[in-house]
């Protein structure tokens, strides 16, 4: 037997609806909400702690007590609340509280010696992240790093637009001297997308401890990126526009690097 909400005016429900909706508050608490039964499962395997999981009985078909040995705490919530919280109704009647994570760039440890990263500067469009987050969940590279990010990595958004995938990346964050300053001191060669002193991308190699960096279609890479760089590199463009959508670019970019590496 579970303890079960009925009204949306709960204390609980109403801390969720703020972590929802307020970036302040998910930073001040330490805390975001989760949705979907998939989402949540992933952030499990990622190694994040989930402090409370919902789920409306009217819409979960599968058995809730796998959760529940997790020690996590298990709240039944009527249709009403859920709708209240959730985006989708296509999300198996699960929603959950988890603990953030310390993104700072300087808690990252790689598991190999020859990494392969992909950093993108500055993405504010919460589907752009989340599409960004998708091809590196694909490429399966070793970390994913968002320089100057603007916008909460946490953000509902991100967690609905990358299918989950904001849990399966090795994700980091800093600014971009912090993040520059850390592939110098550790000998990881910096190739950044951009048009300026630039090369071909696939007439790189892209085989030694390797970072690719991509900008905002918008306003592409700060000068940092173009004057730091072991080699500035361009995708090639044979219609009548010079740019592409960050994710699509950094796709092409990061499947190079893993082309020449074997996989």
């Amino acid at each position: 037997m579970y303890k079960k909400i009925d009204s949306s005016q709960n204390s609980l429900i109403k801390q969720c609806a703020v972590l929802l909706e307020k970036s302040r508050e998910r930073r001040k608490q330490g805390l975001f909400l989760i949705e979907g039964q998939r989402e949540t499962q992933l952030a499990i395997k990622g190694g994040y702690n989930i402090k409370t999981l919902f789920f409306c009985k009217a819409i979960f078909a599968a058995d809730i007590t796998e959760y529940a040995t997790l020690g996590t705490e298990v709240v039944e919530i009527s249709l009403e609340v859920y709708q209240k919280l959730a985006y989708r109704t296509t999300t198996e009647g699960i929603l959950a509280v988890a603990k953030t994570k310390e993104l700072a760039i300087r808690e990252l440890r790689f598991q190999k010696e020859n990494p392969l990263i992909l950093i993108a500067e500055a993405p504010e469009k919460p589907g752009n992240i989340g599409a960004l987050l998708r091809t590196a969940d694909a490429a399966n590279v070793d970390a994913f790093i968002i320089a100057n990010p603007k916008t909460d990595v946490y953000n509902p958004n991100i967690i609905r637009s990358s299918v989950g995938c904001l849990f399966t990346n090795n994700l980091y964050t800093g600014t971009t001297q912090e993040i520059i300053t850390f592939l110098q001191q550790h000998n990881i060669q910096l190739y950044s997308a951009i048009l300026q002193e630039s090369k071909p991308y696939h007439s790189q190699d892209f085989t030694k401890p390797t970072a690719i960096a991509v900008g905002t279609e918008a306003t592409g890479l700060s000068e940092p990126w173009r004057t730091e760089s072991a080699q500035n590199i361009h995708i090639p463009m044979q219609g009548a526009i010079d740019s592409m959508n960050v994710s699509v670019a950094a796709g092409i970019l990061i499947f190079e690097a893993k082309r020449q590496r074997g996989f």
